[in-house]
């Protein structure tokens, strides 16, 4: 993988995924109010951080555990 995509990676990856779940969760403990728009936005600046953070730190840890199954697999 390229150098500088080590870094977009993650950090795309962790939007991707802090958008849809702060959307998720935001509407399960809420539902839709009218404000819901401005709170979803709210959680996902607060989470993005910490995803990314999460993300640089998981990700490698999943490519070895992904390479150590598929090799045991076959």
């Amino acid at each position: 993988m390229d150098k500088r995509a080590k870094y977009i990676f993650p950090v795309l990856m962790s939007g991707v995924m802090a958008f849809l779940m702060t959307a998720l969760v935001t509407a399960l403990n809420l539902g839709f109010p009218p404000d819901y728009l401005s709170r979803w936005l709210h959680a996902f600046v607060i989470a993005w951080p910490f995803a990314c953070m999460a993300a640089f730190i998981a990700i490698p840890v999943a490519r070895r555990a992904t390479d150590a199954i598929v090799s045991k697999l076959g």
